[in-house]
Parts: structure tokens; C-alpha cells; sequence
């Protein structure tokens, strides 16, 4: 469960504001409740072949790039905002390891993912996802032709994260870092969060909440949340910080 924030729209974090430690994102099991809320698989379920006619399929899960749990991250295309085109890049080892690896030893950066270290200790954390079973897709978020920073969208209700708070089936959970400290402070993360979960409700139609978990103490970076739409739902006792639980509901998402 790392943190949602490096932080978008302020400065470096005081020392009081970094956590501890994170959680394996892909660790959880469960709840028995939480598994019968969810499309059912096999050939009988909706949209399988022979299945139901008319029914609408399940998420497709595999790997992140070629299929995953999010109904697609890598096709979901470009969304338009006031600074150019922005899109979700599902990461490559190979191609985007210098980058990531770079901003994660920014101390600003460092600080929220305790990342920082050699390529390995990025590397490590990224094929966590890319190994696994596609309920979380790191991407770099490119606007227009330039990467400007590293974005996490996976799925809450599956994530250590659901319990901590009452998840709802597909809840989709965002992390986020902004790369360039010449964007921080000026409303750059106020924009790519509202892009980010305007893509993920254009894309995901049986997702009703996208849902982040800012160090409560970090006021300018839950700011920004509340400008690019999402609310202030309740705090957390994380693991490792005390949270504010920030949803955007698809519901309100044209009143926000």
C-alpha cells in the first residue's frame, strides 16, 4: 500500500510526514462477503462462451501490458486536459527503469515510497506488479510525448487497503508521484489526478469509486485531491500513516 503522493502539488515532505513502511499490494485474501459480490468465472459466467446471452463480461485478468484486472489499462487511450494530451503507459523494465528509478531517489519522493537506492530496489518493486496477477498496473503518465510522472491504478477492493474501509466491489485505487520538481506546487497534480480518474471511470464501467489515501498530515496534497473532484470520505489508521480516504464518485463526477 504505498503512498498516493510525492505530493502532487507541494514541496518536499517534512520529515514527520514519511512513513514507516508499505504493504505488499498483492498479498490480500478475501473476505468470503467480498468474493460473492464479484462477476463469477467459468463457462457459465456472463459473456464466457455458452454463457448468458447479452451479458456483459467480466474484467479480463493476466498480466499488466497485455491484460490485467482493469479492464485494459494499456488500451485506454488519451484523455485531453488544460495541458495537452494525457495518457496511462503501462511500464517496461527495460525502457522506463533509468526514469522511475531516478525519481524515486529524489528526497521528496523518497521520503513517501522509500524507494530510493539502486535500479534493483525500483525494479524489485515494479515486478511485484508486472509478475503478478494484474490487480495493479504501474504506468508512467505521459502528457503528450513527455513522461512526467509514475502512476499506480489498481484494484482497492483486492489491495490491503479494503481492510481499512468499507470497499465496494472494483473500487479502483490510484498511487501517483510527479517526476519534474519544476511541476510541483503550480497545479500540475491537481490535473493529472482529475485525468487519471476521469480515464478510469471512461474505462472501467463497474467501477463506481476511484479512491486515494493522502498522508492526512500533507493538507496541500489532499487540496489537490479535492480539486480534481474527489471528496473527503473519512481518516485511516494505516499501517504506516495516518491517511485521509479521498473517493471521486462516478455519480458527482460532472458536479465536481
Amino acid at each position: 500500500m504505498p503512498p498516493t503522493e510525492a505530493s502532487p502539488d507541494t514541496g518536499p515532505p517534512t520529515p514527520a510526514q514519511a512513513g514507516p513502511g508499505t504493504e505488499d499490494t498483492l498479498e490480500l485474501r478475501l473476505p468470503e462477503e467480498l468474493i460473492a459480490l464479484l462477476p463469477p468465472d467459468g463457462p457459465d459466467a456472463p459473456g464466457a462462451p455458452g454463457g448468458p446471452a447479452g451479458a456483459t463480461a467480466p474484467a479480463v485478468r493476466g498480466r499488466a501490458g497485455s491484460g490485467d484486472q482493469l479492464d485494459g489499462v494499456a488500451g485506454w487511450g488519451a484523455a485531453p486536459t488544460p495541458l495537452g494530451r494525457f495518457r496511462l503507459v503501462p511500464v517496461e523494465i527495460e525502457r522506463d527503469l533509468p526514469l522511475i528509478t531516478r525519481w524515486m531517489n529524489d528526497p521528496a519522493v523518497a521520503a513517501f515510497w522509500e524507494l530510493a537506492g539502486p535500479a534493483s530496489t525500483t525494479e524489485k518493486h515494479l515486478r511485484a506488479q508486472l509478475d503478478g496477477d494484474g490487480r495493479s498496473v504501474p504506468c508512467l503518465g505521459v502528457l503528450d510525448s513527455t513522461p512526467v510522472g509514475y502512476f499506480e491504478v489498481y484494484r482497492a477492493d483486492l489491495d490491503p487497503l479494503a481492510r481499512h474501509y468499507p470497499a465496494r466491489p472494483h473500487d479502483t485505487g490510484v498511487h501517483l508521484l510527479v517526476g519534474g520538481v519544476a511541476d510541483r506546487g503550480r497545479g500540475v497534480g491537481t490535473t493529472l489526478l482529475r485525468a487519471v480518474a476521469d480515464l478510469v471511470l471512461d474505462h472501467r464501467p463497474h467501477c463506481a469509486r476511484v479512491v486515494a489515501e493522502p498522508d492526512l498530515r500533507n493538507t496541500p496534497s489532499v487540496s489537490a485531491f479535492m480539486s480534481a473532484g474527489f471528496r473527503f470520505s473519512a481518516e485511516l489508521d494505516l499501517p504506516d500513516k495516518r491517511a485521509a480516504l479521498m473517493i471521486r464518485d462516478r455519480a458527482l463526477r460532472h458536479l465536481l
